[in-house]
C-alpha cells in the first residue's frame, strides 16, 4: 500500500507531522508492506531571497510571532526532535528537485530526513549550492549528481510541478497532507493515534 506525504522542507508542521506519522507506521502491523513517497509542495513558490524565520514570522504575525514559534518548538521537542529558532527561509524548489533525484537513487527518505534535520535541528542553510550539496552528500547522494541537478534548472522541475499539480487537483491547500492507499486523506500534523487509525482503515478497505 502506498502513502503519499506532501510536505515542504521549511514547514515546521510537516517536520512534526512526519515524526508523528512515522511513530504510527512503526506500530502498524503491516508496516513492511507500506511504501511512503514524498511529494513536493512549496509554501511560497514565488519567494525570492533568504531571510530569517524571525523576520518572516514578525512580518506575518507581529508581536505574537516569538510566542507562536516557541510553542511550535516545544511541540517538536515533545516528539524528540531538535528545533532551532535561528533558521532561514527561502525558495525550496531546488531542494524538492534534489529529493526527486534521491527518489531515483532509492534514498529519498534518507535525504529528506537529512534536510529536515539540517534545517530544523542544526539551522544549516538549504539555500546555497554549497550547503545544500554538503547536506545531500552526507545523506548518500553523489556530489557530481547533485551539482548536475543544481546547475540545470530544468532537472526534475517537471516532477516537482507534477506533484504540486496533483496536490491542486485533489484540493490540497496546506501541508502536511497525507493520502493513504488512495483512499483516506489526513490533513495537518495530527496525533499519532489518528495516523494509526488511517493506516488501519485504508489497509482493511
Amino acid at each position: 500500500m502506498q502513502v503519499e506525504f506532501w510536505a515542504d522542507v521549511i514547514c515546521p508542521w510537516c517536520y512534526i507531522g512526519k515524526a508523528r506519522f512515522e511513530k504510527a507506521l512503526a506500530g502498524f502491523e503491516h508496516r513492511a508492506e507500506i511504501t511512503v513517497v514524498h511529494r513536493a509542495f512549496e509554501l511560497d513558490p514565488t519567494k525570492s531571497g533568504v531571510e530569517s524565520v524571525q523576520d518572516m514570522l514578525a512580518a506575518k504575525f507581529g508581536p505574537r510571532a516569538a510566542e507562536m514559534e516557541e510553542s511550535v518548538a516545544q511541540l517538536a521537542r515533545d516528539e524528540g526532535l531538535g528545533y532551532r529558532l535561528d533558521r532561514e527561509v527561502g525558495n525550496t524548489f531546488d531542494v524538492h528537485r534534489l529529493l526527486h533525484l534521491a527518489g531515483e537513487k532509492g534514498i529519498q527518505h534518507e535525504v529528506l530526513d537529512a534536510v529536515l534535520r539540517a534545517n530544523f535541528a542544526q539551522a544549516r542553510s538549504l539555500f546555497t549550492p554549497e550547503s545544500l550539496t554538503e547536506i545531500a552528500t552526507e545523506a548518500g547522494l553523489d556530489a557530481a549528481d547533485v551539482k548536475t541537478v543544481l546547475e540545470d534548472p530544468a532537472a526534475y522541475a517537471d516532477e516537482v510541478r507534477a506533484d504540486e499539480q496533483r496536490a491542486r487537483d485533489i484540493g490540497v491547500s496546506g501541508v502536511p497532507f497525507v493520502v493513504v492507499g488512495e483512499r483516506l486523506a489526513v490533513s495537518g500534523a495530527q496525533p499519532v493515534e489518528l495516523f494509526g487509525r488511517a493506516l488501519t482503515q485504508a489497509w482493511e478497505a
